[in-house]
């Protein structure tokens, strides 16, 4: 059968159809036509960006159109998250501790350290000395504030940042904080803050995914990324991000495979829809849904991803406020520059994930390439949303999944140290949209080791970038294995302090 002329036959005459066709019987006819068109009335009245998904099941439909309308006033439309996988040093960044100077080498006090957990890799050290930082801090902009002199382009652009000093965790090690941070949970199976936010907000553009990822291709590769921290769990498979690349086929299997034609795919792809309907038709199963919707996007996406790839018509200016990294397709440069022609075109939630911050030796050499690698490029991606009226409803967030200790991890020398992992204090900020500019949020003790102000709990920073897009975080739930689940678990509280 070559086309659909014959679409009649076809579906009286097939055992999976005659097998669909007696399991709707007249209740199941009633509940599913009665639903449906309830959900069209609402959508009527509120727009299709009501549904982030053409049918979700965690409950009741009223409980699925109470999630997914906005239950707070948005301040963000947007969000791009610049992570710094492997945990940046707070002492050379943006937490000056000018005491630890005059402490060169001398052991961890046990008044700070608290008993607190070590990781093996220094627990076993005879000694924990004080290392200061390498590098100078100075103040700048209006808001007079401290940074490290490895970061010249973001103190150009400190007055607009939200710098919060007294995140903590309590993961100690890479991948259940990465992996707590980006879902909520340390052990991996929930869906990421991306994830989240596509199911319960949707997409303002149908064209593109609401959740976009980009790695970047030439940083050290210290710590491993998975595809899972970008994955949706166990939310239907259409809220996973999408990978983005820098080769031939930015998204794979997106083209057409070699030796087929237009007419053939076409063919193929709608008898596989009509199937996908049958199956969706008798058991509702939302994964059907959403892979007739992956099906339907990829179409789309055929067109118009080349077109948001392309920086053909970016004027010189631009490149040279990003970097000569800019032109390099890939590069975190590169990336910063395409997530703002994603964020142009109304992609809802950007990642960016950028290796290599894990220094546990060699630190001042390591993170001075770090920041040379990423600091003028972030700092021209607030520059750049600024001057296009952007920034305003778009919430830029940079940070990794803990700090660093204030003791050196190894042999500690005048001018060469490393640094372990520290999850109970370290900085992260935020830009832009709805929060408060030119602050600095939250105080560390003397040795950045304990928090001794407005503590901030990963579960408080999730609630508080649900309410910047318009959530409710208790709200956000998704029912699963008998329990409603949602991205702070059963904790986080909005950190109101910091909003404008």
């Amino acid at each position: 059968m070559s086309d659909f002329h014959h679409d009649e036959e076809f579906r009286l005459h097939t055992p999976e159809f005659n097998e669909l066709h007696q399991k709707m019987d007249r209740r199941n006819f009633l509940t599913k036509t009665s639903l449906g068109l309830g959900a069209l009335a609402v959508g009527s009245l509120f727009g299709n960006s009501v549904f982030g998904s053409p049918l979700k099941r965690p409950g009741s439909l009223e409980d699925d159109i109470l999630s997914a309308l906005p239950q707070i006033a948005p301040k963000a439309k947007r969000v791009v998250y610049l992570f710094q996988a492997g945990g940046p040093s707070q002492f050379e960044t943006f937490d000056y501790k000018p005491k630890l100077a005059t402490m060169l080498g001398q052991n961890l006090p046990d008044s700070v350290r608290q008993g607190q957990r070590l990781t093996g890799m220094s627990a076993n050290q005879s000694v924990l000395p004080l290392a200061p930082s390498y590098y100078k801090f100075n103040r700048h902009g209006q808001s007079q504030t401290w940074m490290s002199e490895l970061m010249p382009f973001t103190a150009q652009v400190v007055d607009e940042l939200c710098i919060v000093k007294s995140l903590y965790s309590e993961a100690i090690n890479h991948d259940p904080a990465i992996t707590f941070l980006q879902t909520g949970n340390q052990l991996p199976g929930r869906p990421s803050i991306g994830s989240w936010i596509s199911y319960g907000l949707g997409s303002d553009n149908q064209n593109l995914p609401t959740f976009i990822v980009l790695v970047s291709k030439n940083a050290p590769k210290d710590q491993p990324l998975y595809a899972r921290l970008w994955g949706n769990g166990f939310l239907p498979s259409k809220f996973q991000g999408v990978q983005f690349g820098s080769g031939k086929d930015p998204v794979l299997f997106l083209n057409n495979p070699e030796g087929y034609d237009g007419a053939d795919r076409k063919e193929m792809l709608e008898y596989l829809s009509k199937l996908n309907n049958l199956q969706n038709a008798a058991y509702a199963d939302p994964e059907v849904d959403a892979r007739i919707a992956q099906y339907e996007m990829a179409a789309r996406m055929q067109t118009s991803v080349p077109e948001v790839m392309s920086t053909a018509n970016e004027p010189k200016e631009i490149f040279e406020m990003y970097g000569p990294d800019s032109k390099d397709p890939g590069t975190y440069a590169a990336n910063c520059l395409l997530a703002r022609k994603l964020l142009e075109k109304d992609v809802k939630f950007v990642q960016l994930y950028h290796q290599g911050w894990d220094q546990h030796s060699n630190l001042p050499s390591g993170i001075a390439g770090q920041c040379k690698a990423t600091d003028q490029a972030t700092a021209a991606l607030i520059k750049d949303l600024k001057q296009r009226g952007m920034l305003d409803d778009t919430l830029v967030i940079w940070g990794g999944e803990f700090g660093r200790t204030a003791y050196s991890q190894g042999k500690l020398t005048a001018d060469n140290y490393g640094r372990d992992h520290h999850p109970r204090c370290f900085t992260m900020w935020m830009a832009g949209a709805g929060v408060k500019h030119g602050i600095s949020y939250g105080e560390t003790d003397d040795f950045s080791y304990n928090i001794v102000k407005d503590p901030v709990h990963v579960h408080d920073f999730q609630a508080t970038l649900l309410h910047l897009m318009g959530i409710n975080h208790e709200l956000l739930t998704y029912q699963f294995q008998g329990r409603r689940f949602r991205l702070t678990d059963v904790e986080g509280k909005v950190v109101r302090d910091i909003l404008s």
